[in-house]
């Protein structure tokens, strides 16, 4: 009797297993990645020069205002004892402020809500929608149900090269794969 108690408990768990199992063999999983993809769409390599290019400009800005800076602090400390208390402190306020000021700029450019991620973004968006309605594209095509991005938060512990789509997908965005795919190799 006790036998029957766990029988048949563990008889239906497996028959839920084999049909989970069974459910899942026929769902087909691809995957994409992404980085790839960018670096051989030449959109994404034109934008990533403008950025490239900004940020430079936008160090060089910042740069330029830090080498001010320190030559303000190295004028008042080569002058420090020579100036009456006021002026001492009105110099100190101004060093202050023009630290200040750079750190501003910084966050500006380059904070988290600034100026070069929303051009990322603003640039950047067009080209994502373009490569998302492919890959959308291709997998429905092939019958794909689930497309992971192998470079995304997932962690892939193994991926059969045979659901790569990626050379699909840019064959969908209209990039021909064999000379972009040279033009790659060239590079590193």
């Amino acid at each position: 009797m006790s036998l029957k108690r766990y029988f048949w408990p563990a008889c239906v768990t497996v028959l839920c297993l084999a049909e989970t199992i069974e459910a899942s063999a026929q769902q087909k999983i691809g995957f994409v990645d992404s980085d790839y993809i960018l670096s051989l769409t030449p959109e994404y390599v034109t934008v990533q020069q403008q950025l490239d290019r900004m940020a430079e400009e936008w160090n060089t800005e910042l740069e330029d205002l830090g080498k001010q800076l320190d030559q303000q602090f190295r004028d008042y400390q080569t002058r420090e004892l020579l100036y009456a208390q006021e002026e001492r402190q009105r110099r100190r306020d101004e060093i202050i402020q023009a630290e200040e000021d750079i750190e501003r700029k910084r966050a500006q450019y380059f904070g988290p809500e600034g100026e070069i991620f929303s051009r990322q973004e603003q640039l950047m968006r067009p080209i994502q929608e373009r490569i998302l309605a492919a890959i959308e594209e291709v997998a429905t095509e092939e019958g794909f149900d689930f497309i992971f991005d192998k470079e995304g938060e997932f962690l892939f512990l193994f991926a059969r090269d045979q659901w790569n789509i990626s050379d699909n997908v840019l064959e969908e965005l209209g990039i021909d794969v064999t000379s972009a795919a040279g033009r790659q190799n060239r590079r590193r």
